[in-house]
């Protein structure tokens, strides 16, 4: 949950580097969101009022969820304008699943730190030395 909530503290922050694991957390609690409104709508008996709030929940992920998928890209040292790979008709969504899938630069690269990379401080914590 705290890799959810960590896109939304991130709102519409475009810049830095976002890990695999950060991205996918976000797009499984979406998934499983959307599923839960659609799953109590039916319960309930609502299902003509189901859009309602289904809508208003994916208009205000679309920033989050665009901020994320340009931080992932940044990662693997790609420009966010790779996102519009998505509209490319047959391949489009086969390599942005790819590009999502694989990991990213080791080290730091134009666009940041790495972030599976532990800071400095945390490297003299744990007694690993630099090398």
């Amino acid at each position: 949950m705290e890799w959810y909530l960590m896109a939304f503290k991130k709102y519409a922050d475009f810049s830095g580097r976002s890990r695999r694991k950060e991205y996918w957390m976000f797009v499984l609690f979406n998934i499983i969101i959307i599923f839960g409104v659609v799953f109590i709508s039916e319960a309930i008996g609502l299902e003509e009022y189901m859009m309602i709030p289904l809508g208003l929940y994916i208009l205000g992920i679309i920033v989050p969820s665009l901020a994320l998928a340009v931080r992932r890209l940044h990662d693997q040292g790609k420009s966010g304008g790779y996102f519009f790979v998505r509209f490319i008709p047959l391949i489009g969504n086969i390599w942005y699943l790819v590009l999502m899938c694989t990991d990213g630069e080791y080290g730091s690269n134009s666009y940041g730190i790495d972030p599976k990379q532990p800071m400095d401080n945390e490297i003299d914590d744990i007694g690993v030395e630099e090398v």
